[in-house]
């Protein structure tokens, strides 16, 4: 089994909702009330890489180096929550994770970041760098309280966690299928993936956090006082208009805009999350039955699991396509030379006359076609050109001779190949 991942921890949700549970005194960094957090950013130069799949496979090798390709598992259903700022993420957690029966904590990204450049980052209404928020999120995932499934809270952020989630997705399904009938199939099992966004508007989302940040110091003064209870954090952006509106508007213009990229790929719930905790929780419960009820049962899965999905064909096309074409020229040269030639002296000269169209259909009966390898070839060397080529077998009985005696037509059977052939054709003016 995969040993735990200290880094960061796994501390309860820490918000300013006086309800929440209260979270351990030594886990909560805690900043004196009567210090206003500073108005101007600090001067930061991001000098990340920002290629998603260099970043996700560099992680996700590392994991693996460390843990061991059998012991990479991951919660089988896993909720990644986003929501505006003041949307009250760690409110609908807890009943996310009540409501599926987790009892463990959620993963809370805020939470495992500690680092001093990343804190200094966040308190400024910043975002974190990907490949750190990458590597963090996923180890904490490996922790094995989460098997069944967990909350992952504040993932993905920006364009590159999107694409980081969707890899860690393909990895996740390519595991499943790499273990579906080994004794290690239940612990590798159809990964489910959520993403929920909880929305309200800024003018809310500014209200809320600036109360946030004022009953968080209210309750600190108390428990100051008093010497009874637990302190809140509290985070520099909830005690400025300005700087909550920031924080509003980095959610709005990364945050938001990326997560709509995900729709396509994975279930997608959108949420208000205006009104009482009772109202948006309601909201809540209805989508993710109406969801459940669109997803494929394991079973039913396993049936298909092995055809794969047209990504797949599409990324590995063009490797696939090079190993062919010299697979061609090293073992068959003279038959690769024949239909190449052909290819260049009876077909171009029929495609150029249809440049303009984008399309052609050439029939042919040449004989290098009797060999059953020739056709794969064909179409090969026009996708590499880049070309879309079709072929279809036509069998025509044709006359062949007349028996004088019985007067009877004898016929014979013609093979011919017709060949579709698209490309991108020419625009040109045909006047206004």
């Amino acid at each position: 089994m995969p040993r735990s991942s200290t880094k960061g921890g796994f501390p309860a949700a820490t918000r300013a909702n006086p309800a929440a549970p209260k979270p351990p005194a030594s886990a909560v960094p805690v900043r004196p009330a009567s210090v206003a957090a500073p108005l101007a950013k600090p001067a930061m130069q991001d000098l990340e890489i920002k290629d998603a799949a260099l970043i996700f496979q560099t992680v996700w090798s590392e994991l693996e180096e460390e843990f061991g390709r059998e012991h990479m598992r991951f919660p089988t259903e896993i909720f990644w929550l986003n929501g505006a700022p003041g949307a009250g993420k760690g409110t609908h957690t807890r009943f996310i994770l009540k409501h599926r029966g987790y009892p463990q904590q959620p993963v809370i990204v805020s939470d495992l970041l500690q680092s001093p450049e990343a804190r200094k980052r966040i308190n400024a209404g910043l975002l974190v760098g990907d490949r750190e928020v990458t590597a963090l999120v996923l180890r904490a995932l490996l922790n094995p309280i989460y098997e069944n499934g967990t909350v992952v809270d504040g993932y993905p952020r920006t364009d590159v966690q999107v694409e980081c989630l969707k890899l860690f997705y393909q990895k996740l399904m390519a595991l499943r299928n790499e273990f579906r009938d080994t004794a290690l199939a239940q612990v590798f099992r159809k990964p489910r993936f959520h993403i929920l966004v909880l929305y309200i508007d800024e003018a809310e989302s500014v209200q809320r956090q600036v109360r946030r940040g004022r009953e968080s110091i209210e309750h600190n003064e108390h428990v100051g006082e008093s010497g009874e209870g637990t302190l809140f954090e509290v985070r520099p952006t909830d005690l400025n208009e300005e700087a909550a509106r920031n924080r509003y508007r980095v959610f709005k213009e990364r945050t938001y805009d990326s997560l709509r990229a995900l729709r396509e790929v994975f279930y997608y719930h959108y949420i208000n999350g205006s009104g009482t905790v009772e109202e948006v929780q309601d909201r809540v419960l209805k989508e993710l039955k109406y969801q459940s009820s669109l997803e494929l049962e394991e079973e039913t899965y396993d049936f298909i699991a092995g055809i794969p999905v047209a990504g797949e064909i599409v990324q590995h096309a063009r490797q696939d396509l090079v190993i062919r074409l010299d697979d061609y020229a090293k073992n068959r040269p003279d038959l690769f030379r024949r239909v190449a030639e052909l290819v260049r002296v009876k077909f171009m000269p029929i495609v150029l006359r249809h440049a303009i169209s984008g399309q052609a259909c050439i029939n042919t009966e040449d004989s290098v076609f009797d060999d059953a390898e020739s056709l794969g070839m064909l179409i090969d060397i026009f996708s590499e050109r880049g070309y879309h080529a079709v072929v279809d077998l036509h069998r025509l009985e044709i006359p062949d001779s007349l028996d004088p005696k019985t007067y009877k037509i004898k016929t014979r059977w013609k093979k011919v190949y017709r060949v579709h052939i698209r490309f991108a054709g020419s625009e040109i003016r045909r006047g206004d």
